[in-house]
């Protein structure tokens, strides 16, 4: 901590804080520091110049931070207490004594991390009403939002070309690091060539007034399920970046949650949010949009990978953010449906490749394990080791299971995504049933077969079985399907990758999406 100004030093003392308390934890932004006692947050902005924000004088910095508590207040009324002066006498800092005023904090209460909804989708603790809640809350908020002429004109085609090619130069000189030429020249036609075909609908949305004072950076750590519902932590510096389509707004959190892999959640997302807001030309919108949002987050992920600041180990995880960004960026720009099956015997890492490849596409992710569980009513991670062949996985459960995942794919499919179905598949009939369903619904067809060494397996499996996992799968059940297994066949080389998961989960994905045409 001794590289820290010397304000900073001070403010991780417990003792100079107006409420009791035992700890001080301090996290740092690029713009920020951020004190956390054992009740409240109290943050305070660096005096930093980053040409999007600049908060290099006192008077910037309060004004800033005031500007901050009136905005989220829209949102989050309960959360941002207020604006407090840190004083200095004699070289001791208080907040609001009768020394010199140096800097100022917002103080807000402490939100639990537990119930942050980025949090609960790690934990798979997101439940069926949650989606809902948010659009019904961002449709309202929405309606009431500012907007007028100097908003409208951010909505102009101007502008929006303008933020487009804006990140295609700043994507430019990674191209070979974390994109390819491919995807670049993909992104660039597709969002150039959008705003060519679709200057009416565009022009339309300022007429009717859709350009509005948004939240400007709605995403899944900004959204906390305590005391109902708090949405937090708006753009306050740079009105650029709040004063946008509330369609834009929309897709900024249905990309993140297809970067999550739970791209049913955005579907639920974005079709409550149309219903309360009968805004259905965001259908027209969202890919669009969702593209430049992703893009966005990757240049941001990029721009890591050149700062001396950065610690390796971050930029290593900035580059996997930075690709993964970029490859869902462009899998917006396909307006062809594609249904991914995996194929494989249990324990071969089939779920491993499905969930990766959910992420970096934004697919609709199905798991026969899942399916299988909820359709049985048993509580996901618990596990059900019935007999061989018997309970729910008998002939007859099992059956029921791929009828549930061929409907929930095609209500998908038809409502325009791409879908994954996370299956063994050891029978051919069942998925000569997909390559059909494919077929119906007039969407491309990919299948994936995972393969792996007995010992490798075995291995896995009994790893497995200590674990909290959605699988039951074991030795015996390996031993079993491989018995079954029946040969793929009557797949186009070109539509069929097999994967070897001794290997790296990225040299798979990326042979995959080389496949499909998308790096």
């Amino acid at each position: 901590m001794s590289n820290l100004p010397e304000m900073a030093r001070a403010l991780l003392k417990p003792e100079i804080y107006p409420e009791p308390t035992k700890n001080v934890r301090l996290m740092q932004t690029q713009m920020s520091f951020v004190f956390i006692t054992d009740r409240y947050v109290y943050k305070t902005k660096k005096a930093v110049n980053l040409g999007y924000v600049d908060y290099t004088t006192l008077e910037k910095r309060k004004f800033f931070c005031h500007k901050e508590v009136e905005l989220n207040k829209r949102l989050s009324p309960y959360t941002y207490i207020g604006v407090i002066p840190i004083t200095e006498k004699d070289g001791v800092y208080t907040f609001d004594g009768d020394g010199e005023i140096v800097d100022y904090a917002v103080k807000m209460k402490i939100l639990p991390s537990d119930r942050m909804l980025d949090v609960l989708l790690k934990e798979n603790g997101v439940t069926d009403d949650m989606m809902p809640r948010v659009a019904a809350k961002m449709a309202d908020f929405h309606s009431k939002a500012e907007t007028g002429n100097v908003i409208n004109d951010f909505g102009k085609i101007e502008l929006i070309n303008h933020n487009n090619e804006e990140n295609l130069s700043q994507m430019a000189p990674y191209i070979g690091r974390t994109l390819t030429q491919r995807e670049y020249e993909k992104i660039a036609y597709f969002v150039r060539s959008f705003t060519k075909e679709n200057t009416v609908l565009l022009e339309n949305r300022v007429k009717e007034g859709k350009i509005r004072d948004c939240h400007g950076d709605l995403h899944t750590a900004h959204i906390c399920f305590e005391d109902g519902l708090i949405i937090y932590d708006c753009i306050e510096f740079n009105d650029r970046f709040r004063y946008c389509d509330v369609a834009s707004e929309v897709a900024f959190l249905a990309m993140d949650l297809d970067h999550n892999g739970r791209a049913d959640l955005a579907r639920s997302f974005v079709s409550s949010y149309i219903e309360k807001s009968g805004d259905s030309d965001i259908k027209k919108l969202l890919n669009f949009y969702k593209c430049y949002r992703a893009c966005v987050r990757g240049k941001v992920a990029c721009f890591k990978l050149d700062d001396p600041y950065v610690p390796d180990e971050h930029k290593k995880e900035a580059h996997y953010d930075a690709e993964s960004y970029f490859d869902l960026a462009c899998s917006y720009t396909n307006t062809t449906p594609i249904l991914f099956i995996t194929s494989g015997l249990t324990g071969c890492g089939k779920s491993t490749v499905a969930e990766e490849l959910s992420k970096r596409l934004g697919l609709v992710l199905l798991s026969s394990d899942v399916t299988r569980k909820k359709l049985a009513n048993i509580p996901q991670n618990e596990h059900c080791y019935n007999d061989i062949d018997s309970g729910i996985y008998s002939a007859e459960f099992s059956q029921k299971t791929y009828d549930k995942l061929f409907a929930e794919a095609e209500k998908a499919l038809k409502d325009g995504d791409s879908v994954i179905i996370d299956a063994s598949f050891i029978k051919a009939a069942d998925r000569k049933s997909a390559k059909k369903l494919a077929e119906d619904s007039g969407v491309k067809f990919f299948l994936i077969e995972c393969k792996l060494d007995d010992e490798t397996a075995r291995k896995r499996l009994a790893r497995r079985m200590d674990e909290s996992s959605v699988s039951d799968g074991r030795w015996e059940v390996y031993l079993a399907q491989k018995q079954k297994m029946e040969p793929v066949e009557g797949v186009p080389p070109s539509l069929h990758a097999i994967v070897n998961s001794s290997k790296t989960n990225e040299e798979h994905i990326n042979n995959i999406l080389d496949m499909i045409g998308y790096i």
